[in-house]
């Protein structure tokens, strides 16, 4: 089983996953989410070296990993909307490049045409 990427769908319209990644990422490219960090951050140091219980110090810890792992599948989906754009750009490019050319096959030509849709066969 293969799960398609979210910009991948063939409607064009967004779903609710597609609108909350790009709202989390606009929240933690902003400076106060930087500042947050930086507090949950210097929280973590001051409660290992106030030495306080275990048990504050777990809490700490896995606040820390959990928001590391949204972060990284934020990440994750970003770049993947990043490459899919860049990926259908560099298409319209070579399509548009085909329809300009005119004139005997040539191996230019040919390649031109094996690359387009290449990432779909990779």
């Amino acid at each position: 089983m293969t799960f398609a990427h979210p910009a991948e769908r063939t409607d064009g319209d967004r779903g609710r996953f597609e609108r909350l990644a790009e709202a989390a990422s606009n929240l933690t490219a902003s400076p106060a989410f930087s500042v947050f960090c930086l507090l949950l951050v210097a929280a973590f140091v001051t409660v290992h070296a106030a030495r306080l219980s275990t048990e504050w110090q777990i809490l700490v810890g896995d606040t820390m990993t959990a928001l590391t792992l949204l972060l990284l599948a934020l990440l994750k989906n970003a770049e993947r909307r990043a490459e899919h754009a860049v990926q259908r750009k560099l298409d319209a490019i070579a399509a548009a490049l085909l329809e300009e050319r005119e004139g005997p096959e040539g191996t230019a030509r040919r390649e031109l045409r094996e690359a387009i849709r290449m990432d779909e066969r990779l």
